[in-house]
């Protein structure tokens, strides 16, 4: 096939009035074709925009012929003249509509097969077919709208770090498996019969050495790969905003990251944003919204009315009360109309959480009403009502239980009720620090106590003191970026002392001979003049997400994978031949099929 030459001379979604008798070449793909009154008209598409080209039997019957035959999605090249629209054919909803070009000729670059979904981003196509012709899904005008509006934000993040005097390096994707943080995707070495590489979850001792080289500010928008449970904002490989700081404190480091962030909003949404964000222990976010992660776009806190149901006979609450418990309820704006069928759904949807049920009590003109009102008096109603800030029309909705077990399912709660009241504006965009977190907590799958960030994160300097006696007390220097509800990105101050960072591995089980193992090049370097150092990391994917609205990090990422991780498209992961498991070393339980 000879090569084409009718190559382009403007975008399909560039052509205005200002452009009126010029002559222009555009390349795309035919998004349809339409004939009206011996006129033949394409839209031709490409991810600017589009334009529509008009093919008339007077100018070339011939040309007109041809264009008669094309057919959606094919690539053609057009050359013809700029001409306004007809008089009542101008398309006020395109940003070409007031143009069309008059072809004078034309070449098909390529044609293309019936697709097996169409392109309109109001198609109801299955995700799973979707993935399977991801090529085609990304020609979507709103796919397309998520991955430019991607790397325009990642764009001003490296502008802005960058002026900010940050240097950005690489850090290796072949790595050394170590203990703690999540499960490691792993490489067998051909050339060391036994041993493997791990790809990296995060740059994380990287670029803590990197502060010890002296290169105190530093930045990468880094790839990451953990072999974890997969949900709609997670996948097992992602892409992250690192940041690591030498000399500073975690003000420092938070008051960065919202320079950035604001930044973003402003030149990749028009947004401005007002700062500092709030600074909320995690104490505080616990009690009053049950979550590390809570949603600001709307109230509904959770209210603690234990001194209050201490008195009452109501046994679910007393009983919780006497074992150690918590008593702690919501007030549900206007839920008061729901019916028992509709309240009994929340009930079970809470127990969905551990919850046994739920109590409730409506909020009416004259006085709380409900199955648990009867054990009551009138002064601890009032008191109730008083206490939960609650208005007539309010549906109040209790759980009594073990302190966590409240919490985690009167979060839950408050987000499920926010969503089906429709207390959440659209739009709205709420950031928070979530600081103070505790340094450890205990795994009951371990039976011990685990670092609760990861184990390099600096204890805060008041609670050394309790170190080793009261663990479960420390607080860490870690922080947590919140927004809508969702966790954007944590850091910390890290250890730069080996002393200390000795101690907090034999707090979490990581004797001297495996801490020398696996960490001695760590150790060693904090010998050798290590800064005072902190960070963050911000996940890129998620923070796309909550920016355009989505439910699902895979519309925002070119190439992702499935719920099962797996790549639809290309089959992946996928078998390898005998002889690649013999350079590998590895004998499979099952001999593999050649692919």
């Amino acid at each position: 096939m000879a090569s084409w030459t009718l190559k382009r001379t403007h975008t399909c979604g560039e052509l205005r009035a200002t452009h009126k008798d010029q002559t222009v070449t555009l390349n795309g793909w035919v998004e349809n074709r339409r004939d009206h009154g011996g006129l033949c008209f394409i839209d031709l598409r490409d991810r600017y925009g589009r334009t529509q080209i008009v093919f008339s039997p007077q100018r070339s019957a011939e040309l007109h012929a041809k264009a008669s035959g094309l057919r959606p999605e094919w690539v053609v090249a057009v050359r013809g003249v700029v001409c306004p629209r007809p008089g009542g054919t101008v398309n006020p909803n395109l940003s070409t509509g007031e143009i069309e070009v008059e072809a004078r000729e034309f070449e098909v670059l390529n044609e293309a097969k019936v697709l097996p979904f169409p392109l309109s981003d109001d198609a109801e196509v299955g995700e799973e077919l979707r993935l399977r012709h991801r090529y085609l899904d990304l020609r979507r005008r709103s796919m397309q709208q998520n991955l430019v509006l991607r790397a325009k934000l990642v764009q001003v993040m490296r502008e802005y770090f960058a002026k900010h005097n940050f240097v950005d390096i690489e850090t290796p994707f072949l790595v050394r498996s170590t203990p703690g943080g999540a499960r490691n995707y792993l490489v067998p070495s051909r050339l060391f019969a036994g041993s493997f590489f791990a790809l990296p979850e995060s740059p994380q001792l990287f670029k803590q050495l990197l502060m010890v080289a002296g290169y105190d500010r530093y930045v990468q928008i880094a790839r990451c790969l953990r072999d974890e449970d997969l949900r709609a904002d997670r996948q097992p490989e992602f892409t992250q905003l690192d940041v690591e700081m030498s000399f500073v404190q975690a003000d420092d480091v938070m008051t960065m990251l919202e320079g950035c962030v604001a930044e973003i909003m402003e030149r990749v949404l028009g947004r401005k944003i007002d700062l500092p964000f709030r600074r909320m222990p995690f104490a505080e976010a616990l009690s009053l919204y049950g979550t590390d992660k809570p949603d600001l776009r709307f109230g509904m806190p959770l209210w603690d009315v234990a001194d209050i149901a201490k008195s009452c006979s109501f046994k679910v609450f007393t009983d919780a009360l006497a074992a150690g418990g918590a008593v702690k309820g919501i007030a549900a704006t206007g839920a008061a109309r729901y019916s028992r069928k509709e309240i009994d759904e929340l009930s079970t949807f809470a127990q969905g959480f551990g919850a046994k049920g739920v109590a409730w009590l409506k909020v009416e003109e004259a006085g709380l009403t409900g199955s648990i009102a009867k054990f009551f008096q009138p002064a601890e109603l009032a008191a109730l009502r008083e206490r939960m800030h609650a208005a007539p029309g309010d549906l109040l909705l209790f759980v009594a239980d073990k302190p966590e077990l409240v919490h985690q399912v009167l979060g839950a709660l408050r987000n499920h009720l926010a969503g089906k009241l429709d207390l959440i504006k659209d739009g709205e965009f709420r950031f928070a620090w979530v600081v103070d977190f505790p340094m450890f907590e205990y795994s009951n799958e371990e039976k011990t106590i685990v670092a609760r960030h990861h184990p390099f994160t600096s204890p805060k300097d008041e609670d050394l003191a309790i170190l080793e006696e009261k663990p479960l007390e420390v607080r860490a220097k870690a922080y947590d970026l919140v927004l809508n509800g969702v966790e954007l990105g944590g850091g910390s101050i890290r250890i730069h002392r080996h002393d200390l960072q000795r101690r907090i591995f034999k707090l979490l089980g990581i004797g001297d001979q495996e801490a020398k193992e696996k960490f001695s090049f760590l150790l060693e370097a904090f010998e050798f003049g290590a800064p005072p150092h902190g960070g963050i990391a911000l996940g890129i994917d998620r923070f796309v997400m909550l920016l355009l609205g989505l439910d699902s990090i895979r519309d925002v990422i070119a190439f992702p994978k499935n719920q099962k991780a797996m790549d639809l498209m290309t089959g992946a992961p996928g078998t390898v031949t005998p002889r690649q498991w013999k350079e590998l070393h590895i004998r499979p339980e099952e001999p593999p099929k050649a692919t």
